[in-house]
């Protein structure tokens, strides 16, 4: 008897589970190889190698957290809670979410969290969900990651990873999606503009701060050293995102349509509006810039993408870039923003357009575009912003951004002061200087004659 003929079948949804993998598995591309390549070519040479080995580590490390305790912490049962019953922080830590055995056990079908309207069964495991969760769980902290690269000391991303998921990342996850306190209060994150992209940047520029900034000569001088695999790493990351928004509503609805739409369409408005801000304003446009202007538009419409009608998605578009583009080229200039080393630009491309996109779910949410939940579509979600007569949404994305920040900014540094007393944060100057041959002995370009290994050209 195979293991299909044991399933019991009558909850199992062949389509949506078919789904929800592909759309996990396209999330995952957006981390390996998506930025792995794009990390791996807008940086220096010297730093190529472990700038894209970094996202690999990251990925595994996490995948192995989430298993076996990452998991229950961001959607198990509260351990800790408000006067009321408003969840703070879930339990299970240690628990084992044991996705391998959960999928073949009709007890244990995935739910998914009361903010979305009671706890209606989906048409698959928990195995698929544990997955689905996963890649969110582990883009997190390579995005985190683009903030301070170029200095990070190998040893303490290898600590700081599986402790921020652990300490960090499931406070923000549960609270928003597991059945906690911000969801309970109404505020809403369609795919993650505050879980993931907001407390990325948050993460990312205190990181940045903590660690200190690159060595002047790379800081001043730091060319891309490949701009095809920045591009081919791009476009892996804008079209991975199909999975990332279409993949929420959690089953093959008309809603994953509208979301995957929505997504493209404010991500090209938003790329040709960074386009024609850097021609404006430098007489020609910049192929990093366009990068930059697409990584915005996902990003902003990530946290709305089912929430808000067509005109909303092209309207966040516009904003997500032009925003991003102004405290880039503006108040990224000033010496207080100079301080601070945010080597990508982590903290304007989703950090401010994270923002952009999480409280403009409080302006332009649409009620008519309705987000449908469990095997047969039996319970239905939707939001009411600004524009359509409900101003106290706004209200709540203001409150659950605020704290999302809050969290990450105090939590990130207290985790990085304590890892701090075991490993160096940053690398040793002879390293920095040196980059990848120092830290791993490799080369990204090691194109020699006869197998013959010449002596490296200076590239620093």
């Amino acid at each position: 008897m195979t293991i299909l003929q044991a399933l019991p079948g009558s909850w199992l949804d062949t389509g949506d589970n078919a789904w929800q993998l592909t759309a996990a598995t396209f999330v995952g591309i957006q981390s390996v190889p998506g930025l792995a390549l794009l990390y791996g070519g807008a940086v220096k040479k010297k730093w190529a190698v472990n700038s894209a080995f970094m996202v690999f580590y990251a990925f595994s490390a996490v995948l192995v957290v989430w298993v076996f305790w990452a998991y229950n912490m961001s959607f198990g049962k509260p351990w800790l809670q408000w006067p009321g019953g408003l969840g703070i922080f879930s339990g299970a830590f240690l628990g084992h979410a044991n996705p391998v055995t959960s999928a073949y056990n009709e007890t244990r079908e995935a739910t998914i969290p009361s903010a979305a309207g009671g706890l209606p069964a989906l048409g698959y495991g928990m195995a698929t969900m544990v997955y689905f969760q996963f890649v969110f769980a582990a883009i997190t902290p390579i995005i985190l990651l683009g903030a301070i690269l170029g200095r990070v000391s190998f040893k303490a991303w290898m600590i700081f990873v599986p402790l921020w998921t652990t300490f960090v990342y499931s406070i923000g996850a549960y609270s928003l999606w597991g059945g906690g306190w911000l969801g309970s209060m109404g505020v809403v994150d369609y795919s993650g503009g505050f879980v993931i992209h907001l407390s990325s940047a948050a993460s990312g520029f205190t990181a940045a701060a903590v660690i200190g900034p690159r060595v002047p000569r790379d800081r001043e001088n730091f060319p891309p050293n490949n701009m095809l695999i920045t591009l081919a790493g791009a476009g892996l990351l804008w079209l991975g995102w199909s999975g990332f928004n279409g993949g929420d509503p959690y089953c093959a609805n008309a809603d994953a349509g509208a979301a995957v739409l929505n997504t493209h369409l404010a991500t090209a408005t938003a790329l040709l509006t960074w386009t024609i801000l850097d021609t404006l304003a430098y007489g020609r446009p910049s192929v990093l810039g366009a990068i930059n202007g697409m990584i915005t538009g996902l990003v902003a419409i990530t946290p709305a993408a089912g929430y808000v009608n067509g005109d909303g998605a092209f309207v966040l578009g516009i904003f997500a870039a032009a925003l991003p583009w102004v405290t880039w080229n503006w108040l990224g200039k000033t010496a207080m923003m100079r301080k601070v080393d945010d080597v990508l630009g982590v903290v304007h491309t989703h950090g401010v357009a994270a923002l952009v996109g999480g409280l403009g779910v409080g302006l332009l949410a649409d009620p008519k575009m309705i987000e449908y939940y469990g095997t047969n579509g039996d319970s239905n979600f939707s939001i009411t912003g600004a524009w359509f007569g409900n101003p106290h949404q706004f209200e709540l994305q203001c409150f659950g951004a605020a704290f999302i920040i809050v969290i990450n900014v105090v939590l990130t540094y207290i985790l990085l002061k304590l890892i701090s007393l075991f490993t160096p944060l940053r690398m040793d100057e002879e390293t920095l200087i040196i980059g990848d041959d120092a830290v791993t002995g490799e080369e990204a370009y090691a194109i020699y004659d006869d197998g013959q290994r010449f002596p490296a050209r200076d590239n620093f």
